[in-house]
């Protein structure tokens, strides 16, 4: 019987599909794996959009699992996110931007750190890749569906900006409950869930989370 055949006839083989946007956001991701890990933020400026992950391994408590798979290289990120170029959403096949968006974005999370109270930029690491602005969106999907990092699906807010003046009716992120310094952040309303609620969904989500 021919290695095509069955009871039902000859097998379909699915094509192989080079451009199939997950083998795509594969590519991307092997590349950004491959960069050594830098403090945070990098310390030379750079232009271009992107993507990138940050790492955690300090002595924080409830980040103890986490830390202890970091201690010797990063591997596990603890957030990760993308800076776009200006007009991105718009569409098109624009040259990137030359504006050093994915560094200021990296910068910024510094700037968040270094204002809390219970952690210490020092403990922080990251990866970037400069990407085509068409791929971030494609290559942030599958890190995040990778890894599940914590700041990402569990304890939102790491990544949010002062609203602006006459706006700070809305609730303060669960991060910033969580780590408070954000001296926007502070004039928010309380968060929907307290502390200890907060603390419970982190520890509950690393026992229950199998590490790759």
């Amino acid at each position: 019987m021919s290695g095509q055949d069955n009871a039902n006839g000859p097998r379909a083989p699915k094509p192989y599909n080079p451009l199939e946007k997950r083998r795509l956001a594969e590519s991307i991701v092997r590349e950004l794996l491959a960069r050594p890990s830098e403090p945070l933020p990098p310390p030379e400026p750079f232009v271009g959009a992107g993507i990138y992950l940050i790492y955690y391994a300090g002595e924080h408590i409830l980040y103890k699992p986490l830390a202890a798979l970091n201690n010797t290289e990063p591997t596990h990120p603890i957030y990760v996110g993308q800076a776009a170029g200006p007009g991105a959403r718009k569409g098109g096949f624009a040259e990137g931007t030359k504006q050093p968006v994915l560094f200021n974005r990296l910068s910024q999370h510094a700037g968040s750190l270094r204002q809390t109270t219970n952690l210490d930029i020092e403990d922080f690491r990251c990866r970037y890749l400069v990407v085509d602005d068409i791929w971030i969106g494609l290559a942030e999907s599958l890190l995040i569906e990778r890894y599940r990092p914590l700041w990402n699906v569990v304890v939102d807010g790491f990544g949010n900006h002062d609203p602006g003046s006459g706006r700070h009716q809305g609730k303060r992120p669960n991060w910033d409950t969580l780590h408070p310094g954000r001296v926007w952040a502070s004039r928010l309303q309380p968060s929907a869930l307290s502390l200890v609620a907060i603390e419970q969904k982190v520890r509950a989500y690393q026992l229950a989370s199998p590490q790759p």
